[in-house]
């Protein structure tokens, strides 16, 4: 492959990701809130719109004379109205603000990148917007990656910083499992070949912009089901507020215009209404600063209802690399000798198996250690399955069991026999035994085991609480896998795992009836992502996986799914808190309103007036105060999200309804009360 030298046209800095605080962002937001009193902006919260067209009929009134609303109370009125619908866009406003610097910032470094494309005759270079998929292109040290792609030639270091926020560079090479790679990432070592996964507006970057400024965010079925629940209820208290006015005509009596359309917008759900899109945005932004990008909000709140989390064992569970945890000393040998033994025969092993021999064995008692200059090294080698180092005419060896013994001629029954029985612990534990030996004598063994995660036992108590189902995937033998399991906290366990087997499990725990949520990152990952409900590929995967999957995340960390489960239900939770706050404050609306409209016609209904309101018009303005100032209280509620206890459905049912239940009952009493006395003090009624 020809040379290239380094062009500057094609490096760009990498942007920083910038911290945005709420304080910077209200004062945009407040600009977007008047912008979006533009119908065909409002049309997508059709309560919002309803709201609007009111306040619009309400200041019409205004101008014309009813001896029964003073026109000072109608303009207040229409005032609030209007301040109803700019605080719900403002809270949508917010939400979406939150990412804008980020997108901003992504969009500045894509631009004017260029690209070298190959061609027949060697390569060209390009701007990088006019790569298609299948493009072929090379990154040299220092460049930015021009976009998605898979690497086809090379191994480099890549700074996925610009993306990831990590400064950490990661290594990208041809096949296997960490061959692909994103764009607007900067390569900082040697060089790679690239062929281009994605088209223009397809790629991670794009996707994560479009997530980040709502510019595409599709409604998710639960949003489509909670629009058509809202605008039911619209339409009915809209029935029933137009017939009103025959039925005080009934009774030789009328009803002012104002006053009706007060009692509409107080009726209808108009605190959910205001917040549910900005509950949404605000649930996406918390999943893109974890660094995850969804393909669809639908796989967001189908996390939020997972009953089984399919987990990988190796690197998600455990760290991964196999960590030494312990040593045995063979009869009639010293643990010093066995320490000085297994440290020197460590001492030139750059594996992380080595270095964490050598790490125990420090920690426990320090030997004194030769320059590595002193040592000649023996490397591990497949054939030989030892490794070691020769040092002063002296022979250091450790290996596999039946490799060191062949070494250093003995049989397998000719073990010692405590020896023998510490080996075959270490095997059914799930752990690794190493024999050590010195000039041909047998010292000892070493236990290497794969550790489980710090803390990961806890996480897995937490999601089954939750009513969450734990199942470590792993292609180890079925009595490593459970001696593993057991360590781990998990509640199954799918051993010597297959890509069939896992697309089989899969298909019987959703035929079962259940969501099933998996992450992954090869290329026999990728059915099981597909068929899962909530699949999450590795970002450093196969570009097989990252198809296939409805998630990606950016840190190729994957524990994150536990992180993203938590983020769906309390998406969930908030929307069904606010939508249960929202329905449960009309009981103090009817309270407050119907005997304010109706008294003068049928003085009965005065024993309804248990808040003693001082009159009908304080009565209906209150309760208009009260719909608008509800929802800058709950602004920031729903942006952060309702916080989800590790609980079973039923209890956080019931934690529900008695604090968002009973909430929404007994607040607006309280506060309809507070501001009728305020109103009437002040005289603006």
């Amino acid at each position: 492959m020809m040379n290239m030298p380094m062009s500057k046209t094609i490096a760009a800095k990498a942007p920083e990701q910038p911290k945005t605080h709420l304080s910077a962002l209200w004062r945009p937001a407040l600009v977007q809130a008047f912008v979006k009193l533009d119908p065909r902006q409002l049309h997508r919260a059709p309560v919002m719109l309803v709201v609007e067209l009111t306040a619009i009929l309400t200041t019409v009134l205004c101008f014309i004379p009813d001896s029964a609303v003073p026109t000072f109370v109608a303009a207040q009125i229409a005032l609030w109205l209007w301040f109803t619908v700019l605080f719900a866009n403002f809270a949508e406003a917010l939400a979406e603000g939150r990412g804008k610097a980020r997108a901003d910032s992504l969009k500045a470094g894509s631009e004017g990148l260029n690209a070298r494309r190959q061609t027949a005759s060697g390569f060209e270079i390009i701007p990088a917007t006019r790569l298609r998929k299948g493009d072929v292109v090379r990154v040299e040290a220092g460049d930015m990656i021009p976009g998605d792609g898979e690497v086809i030639e090379g191994i480099a270091a890549v700074n996925e910083a610009a993306i990831t926020g990590e400064s950490a560079p990661v290594i990208r090479e041809s096949g296997g499992d960490r061959s692909a790679v994103t764009g607007n990432t900067r390569l900082v070592s040697d060089w790679l070949l690239i062929r281009i996964t994605s088209n223009p507006g397809e790629s991670t970057l794009d996707r994560m912009i479009a997530l980040v400024e709502g510019a595409k965010r599709q409604k998710t079925p639960n949003e489509v089901a909670l629009d058509i629940l809202l605008i039911g209820l619209t339409l009915i208290f809209l029935l029933v507020v137009v017939t009103l006015q025959p039925f005080a005509h009934f009774a030789n009596a009328s009803l002012p215009l104002v006053f009706l359309v007060a009692l509409l917008v107080t009726l209808i759900p108009t605190t959910i209404g205001g917040l549910l899109s900005a509950i949404g945005i605000a649930g996406m932004d918390r999943l893109v600063r974890l660094n995850v990008i969804a393909k669809s909000g639908r796989a967001v709140e189908a996390a939020g209802d997972v009953h089984v989390l399919m987990l990988d064992k190796t690197g998600t569970i455990t760290f991964g690399n196999r960590r030494c945890t312990a040593v045995y000393a063979a009869a009639g040998v010293s643990a010093k000798e066995l320490a000085e033994g297994a440290l020197f025969a460590s001492l030139a092993d750059d594996t992380a198996e080595g270095k964490s021999i050598v790490e125990y064995l420090r920690g426990l008692q320090p030997q004194p250690e030769p320059g590595i200059d002193a040592l000649t090294a023996v490397p591990f080698s497949a054939e030989t399955r030892l490794s070691g180092v020769d040092y002063q005419g002296r022979i250091y060896r450790k290996g596999a069991v039946d490799s060191l013994l062949d070494f250093i001629g003995l049989a397998r029954n000719e073990l010692p026999s405590a020896l023998a029985r510490e080996v075959d612990k270490i095997a059914q534990s799930g752990g690794t035994p190493l024999l050590v030996c010195v000039d041909g004598r047998l010292l000892g063994a070493i236990h290497l085991k794969d550790v489980v995660k710090p803390g990961i036992r806890e996480r897995f108590a937490e999601l089954r609480k939750l009513g969450i189902r734990t199942v470590m995937v792993t292609g180890d033998n079925p009595l490593t896998a459970a001696a593993i399991a057991a360590e781990a906290g998990v509640d199954d366990v799918l051993a010597e795992a297959t890509p069939e087997k896992k697309l089989a499990r899969i298909r019987h725990e959703q035929n079962d009836g259940r969501l099933v949520a998996m992450c992954g990152d090869g290329a026999n990952d990728a059915p099981a992502l597909a068929q899962a409900d909530v699949g999450m590929a590795m970002n450093d995967g196969t570009q097989a996986a990252r198809e296939a999957a409805n998630m990606v995340d950016l840190d190729s960390d994957p524990t994150k799914l536990l992180d993203v489960v938590q983020i769906g239900k309390e998406l969930l939770v908030t929307r069904g808190a606010l939508t249960t706050f929202s329905i449960a404050n009309d009981i103090a609306k009817y309270f407050a309103i119907l005997p304010a409209l109706f008294a003068s016609i049928y003085p009965q209904l005065g024993v309804l007036n248990v808040m003693h309101l001082s009159s009908p018009q304080s009565a209906i303005l209150s309760a208009i105060v009260f719909n608008a100032l509800i929802i800058v209280v709950l602004i920031p509620l729903a942006l952060r999200g309702v916080r989800v206890q590790a609980a079973s459905a039923a209890a956080l049912l019931r934690r529900n309804l008695l604090i968002y239940g009973l909430g929404g009952i007994v607040v607006p009493f309280v506060g309809i009360k507070a501001i009728d006395m305020l109103l009437t003090a002040l005289g603006l009624v």
